[in-house]
């Protein structure tokens, strides 16, 4: 199996080299990478010991980033490398000034494995939620260098548990530690002999509860929002805006708008700012006058949409439409905000948590988005009562990165 896999991935990137030529998020991917030595050997020497976080896109870095503060600053002698695996992690966080040195991760052979560990000299090494690469694994044990697995979420349909599972299932073994997230995964990885397991939760609460502590303030939104009701729909894909439109365009006056959507594409945007007839205004386009006398403000850069959260009064959190994955619904919830999404969330855990307690609600056409949309803008205590919920259930559910420390700590891993 192991040979297979290495040949697969060699086969991969035979064709990642041609794919390239035909798609520019994979050209990101196959030319970032030809960067990753340069950046490391510009930011370490030989004598440099580092801390390793592998992050596969831009959620779970959110993920990994209590535990990177908390121990950069612990742990001041060590360089903090942060490696992602996709290019819309990257390319957003490719000059965050948490870590020392950010780099795309080469491509899981037993040769960039040995390299890239010689490379990054890291005495701890973790993977954030679900990054299982084999041969990284396997060289990391052995050498003898500890690999953490923190906010860890399973799923019985994953290979790890599946009869054909045998090598991926090995590589679980090579973790020092599982740092899981509910109990289903705790049983699942128990169901394959696998006991070095703590349920510590999932360390995006952390992230966001101290969010609220920040200073949130945009001037543009000040302007745009004034006294109006405001509803932020953040990381929207098109299927979230089509069932959006009908509401956007029947609301009352006092209603706004901010669309942030997830990917920033001038001719869908248009083509979606055509269907809404209400003021409108991009953001790239704003002026003091444009931006007080419209209805709609559509987001057209990466960066801000945390802070905009702070002025919703309701939150669309988009995702849940399509088949692409529902976005963070804590970085709206932590504010105490309502949150609605669409309909596929069933590998969202935190969602089905969430709506469950009455905080959350998932929509699965444009009927009933505004169904919903209307009973929370009319009834004032309703949406009081929902951002109640959302903000409590961050606030009992924070912990994770303790936990992890806690354990780093008693156990010497650094």
């Amino acid at each position: 199996m192991s040979f297979l896999y290495n040949i697969l991935i060699h086969i991969a990137n035979f064709h990642l080299q041609i794919a390239q030529f035909f798609n520019k998020k994979l050209r990101l991917f196959v030319q970032g990478r030809k960067e990753t030595y340069t950046l490391i050997s510009e930011k370490l020497t030989n004598q440099d010991r580092s801390i390793w976080f592998h992050c596969a896109s831009l959620g779970e870095y959110e993920q990994g980033v209590p535990i990177m503060e908390a121990l950069k600053k612990k742990y001041p002698n060590y360089k903090l490398i942060v490696s992602f695996f996709s290019p819309s992690g990257y390319e957003v966080k490719k000059n965050n000034l948490l870590a020392d040195v950010t780099v795309y991760l080469p491509l899981d052979t037993k040769g960039n494995a040995r390299k890239f560990i010689h490379a990054i000299n890291p005495a701890c090494a973790f993977f954030v939620k679900y990054e299982v690469w084999p041969n990284y694994l396997f060289e990391l044990e052995k050498q003898n260098i500890p690999a953490i697995l923190v906010s860890g979420a399973f799923r019985k349909e994953q290979a790890y548990f599946k009869s054909h599972g045998g090598l991926m299932r090995k590589a679980l073994k090579t973790f020092t530690h599982f740092f899981v997230q509910n109990d289903t995964s705790e049983m699942l990885l128990a169901s394959i002999d696998l006991k070095n397991v703590t349920i510590s939760g999932d360390t995006r609460f952390d992230r966001v509860s101290h969010q609220i502590e920040m200073d949130n303030r945009l001037p543009f939104m000040e302007s745009f929002k004034q006294d109006q009701l405001c509803i932020v729909c953040g990381s929207t894909w098109p299927e979230d805006e089509a069932v959006l439109i009908h509401y956007i365009n029947n609301a009352p006056s006092h209603v706004s708008f901010v669309i942030a959507p997830h990917k920033i594409d001038d001719t869908k945007i248009e083509s979606f700012l055509s269907k809404i007839n209400k003021p409108t205004v991009r953001y790239s386009k704003i002026t003091d006058t444009l931006l007080t006398k419209a209805t709609l403000l559509l987001i057209d850069n990466v960066g801000m949409l945390t802070k905009i959260y702070s002025y919703a009064d309701i939150a669309y959190v988009g995702g849940g439409m399509g088949t692409d994955g529902l976005h963070n619904i804590l970085e709206p919830a932590t504010f105490g905000v309502p949150v609605v999404i669409g309909k596929n969330f069933d590998k969202f855990p935190e969602a089905e948590r969430l709506q469950s307690l009455a905080g959350l609600f998932s929509v699965v056409n444009s009927d009933e988005c505004t169904s919903i949309m209307t009973k929370l803008v009319a009834d004032a205590n309703f949406r009081s009562k929902t951002g109640m919920i959302c903000g409590h259930w961050i606030n009992s559910n924070t912990g994770a990165s303790a936990t992890i420390l806690s354990y780093i700590d008693s156990n010497n891993l650094l």
